[in-house]
């Protein structure tokens, strides 16, 4: 069983902030190969979903940025990521459901839009998020922005 938490930037432990940009790391740049800035300056601004597994071993993750924060006129969902050990068993759509009430809760009905790689089309795609633009590479992995708009519909 995964507990999530959602927690302002302020409100993190330290110990919280470690393992997050440790699951970040090892996701991002050790599994995926790809060398970038991770700490960009944000993380300040989010809100920050936590999915702990029952030894308390953060499994899930996403980052949520308020309207204007990095896209003009959109909140948005980023650094969704889970471990490598808890994939395979819907804990990414359990993890996207649960920022985008967070989101709802926080920031009110507003539009979305995120860079999803592109591999994750599909799953983004069945939880509501639109294509918006053309592919792009963004630190060697192809990227394509999404947008789920505010709908009655969207939960």
């Amino acid at each position: 069983m995964i507990t999530f938490t959602c927690k302002s930037f302020a409100d993190l432990t330290v110990y919280e902030l470690y393992d997050l940009l440790k699951l970040r790391q090892q996701v991002f740049a050790v599994e995926q190969n790809c060398v970038y800035l991770d700490v960009d300056g944000r993380d300040p601004y989010g809100l920050h979903c936590l999915g702990k597994n029952e030894e308390q071993e953060l499994v899930a993750y996403t980052r949520l940025l308020p309207m204007d924060v990095p896209y003009p006129g959109y909140v948005s969902i980023g650094r969704v990521v889970t471990a490598a050990t808890a994939r395979g068993g819907g804990l990414g759509r359990q993890l996207m459901r649960y920022s985008l009430a967070q989101i709802e809760a926080h920031f009110g009905q507003q539009p979305i839009k995120i860079g999803a790689q592109t591999y994750l089309l599909d799953f983004y795609k069945s939880l509501g998020f639109k294509p918006f633009d053309a592919p792009y590479l963004d630190d060697g992995i192809e990227h394509i922005k999404m947008i789920l708009l505010p709908t009655p519909y969207n939960q």
